[in-house]
């Protein structure tokens, strides 16, 4: 985050505090304890056990079970383009003609003009109808990391770039590479709706594991939205994933860059920098522009912050008895320490504040603070709050680039304390934490009261 300094004193609006995005309502579908209609359930994810054994012909794949889980995922999503591809008026899918499995740290020659030696990626070549991967590093690097459903991710990612090459679609890279996301999105639905023969995907933990694996394979923070190779911030990322998952393969395919131009939130070549460095909730002045901001969004009439053990064992926790929002200040410096040093960065910390600060705003309302609708109306509303602050707003603090992935990395957490009720229960899955955390910044605080009710 950055501090603004002189403190610029602004009272902003609800209608200032949000963004327009096209794109879908807030459908009841949506809730604390449903992702797209579907129930959030915790059962297993992965291979079925009875899945058909693949089929392919992959050039270069070996016995491993890094192939076969590369290989029965490239089926599985063709399967899904061949049935759902005509609905998007051009005719049969054709599916991919190449498949190559090559192991980076010996190379396999070249592929679509590369080296494959010390090429560690996964990549779909238009020219020669060929989707690649790397079996040595990248997947196996991914499953180590978070699980089957990586290689399954990343090969649902390349497949979707395969749709558009059949659909003639064009574009600078941020745009190709987020409309691959939506694809899938789209894809992994079935899959989480238990319609795969293959695959099985709980909307819970499952679901996390994808999500998580879109935020590693993000763009690093300060990498421009227009740099050629740019494919999104991790909170940009999920959200084309999660238009997908909701609103099925037409909605990605209405995808243009005019759209990406609204939604993203990644800064040009001319505004991003790298983070300016990371603020502490230790510092009484970071914590008073905290509360500008928080004045600003919120109205005027909030609670005091205290540092003293009024109630609750959480880094932030809002005490309704009390009236205060109490801080454990070293547990909040921990939280916003950059990655590298075991945190998730000061955005992380400030909004999970913030998120106990919208709870009292609730209660203030006569809206009940308890349960996992007030769970995903404080992710709404710390979203809402994060709008506001965007560069050039005025406020005393303001989003630096990498910023909001921190908060996804949050949400994406076991314990989420930004999409957590007064108790700390938290919305049980990831996935519904940050659509409402997305809602919230997309369409503003309004929004968020009728959230889930």
């Amino acid at each position: 985050m950055r501090r603004l300094l002189p403190l610029v004193a602004v009272v902003l609006t609800l209608a200032g505090c949000s963004r327009t995005v096209a794109g879908r309502a807030v459908p009841e579908m949506w809730t604390a304890d449903r992702v797209a209609g579907l129930a959030i359930t915790d059962g297993p994810s992965g291979l079925r056990e009875n899945a058909p054994a693949p089929r392919a012909e992959v050039t270069g794949a070996g016995d491993g079970q890094i192939d076969r889980l590369a290989t029965a995922a490239v089926e599985d999503v063709q399967q899904f383009w061949i049935n759902e591809f005509p609905s998007l008026g051009r005719g049969e899918y054709r599916p991919v003609a190449n498949l190559l499995s090559y192991d980076s740290a010996i190379g396999a020659g070249k592929a679509c003009g590369a080296e494959t030696r010390g090429l560690v990626n996964a990549f779909h070549c238009p020219s020669e109808d060929l989707v690649a991967w790397d079996r040595g590093e990248l997947l196996p690097d991914l499953t180590e990391r978070f699980g089957d459903m990586a290689v399954v991710t990343v090969m649902a990612h390349e497949i979707g770039h395969a749709v558009q090459s059949r659909l003639s679609v064009s574009g600078r890279t941020i745009l190709l590479e987020q409309q691959a996301d939506c694809y899938t999105g789209a894809y992994f639905r079935l899959v989480a709706a238990g319609e795969s023969s293959r695959f099985t995907l709980s909307t819970g933990p499952g679901l996390n594991q994808v999500l998580t694996t879109m935020f590693f394979i993000r763009d690093s923070p300060g990498t421009a939205v227009d740099a050629p190779d740019a494919h999104g911030n991790a909170f940009d990322r999920v959200s084309a994933f999660q238009a997908g998952f909701g609103e099925g393969p037409a909605r990605c395919a209405r995808m243009d860059e005019s759209e990406v131009d609204r939604r993203v939130t990644q800064e040009t070549t001319e505004s991003a920098t790298a983070d300016e460095g990371q603020l502490r909730p230790s510092d009484p002045g970071a914590r008073a522009d905290l509360e500008a901001t928080v004045r600003a969004v919120f109205g005027p009439d909030q609670p005091p912050l205290t540092t003293e053990p009024v109630c609750g064992d959480a880094p932030a926790s809002f005490c309704p008895d009390q009236g205060v929002v109490a801080l454990d200040l070293e547990a909040l410096d921990r939280i916003a320490a950059p990655a590298r040093d075991g945190g998730l960065g000061d955005f992380a910390a400030f909004a999970e504040m913030v998120s106990r600060l919208a709870l009292a705003r609730e209660d203030r309302s006569g809206r009940p603070v308890e349960g996992l609708v007030a769970a995903q109306g404080a992710a709404c509303l710390t979203g809402a709050w994060a709008a506001a602050i965007g560069p050039g707003d005025g406020q005393a603090l303001s989003l630096s680039p990498g910023d909001l992935d921190e908060a996804v990395a949050e949400m994406l957490g076991r314990q989420s304390r930004i999409a957590a009720d007064v108790t700390g229960v938290a919305v049980p899955s990831g996935f519904a934490r940050v659509d409402a955390f997305r809602t919230g910044f997309n369409r503003g605080v309004e929004v968020c009261a009728n959230l889930g009710r």
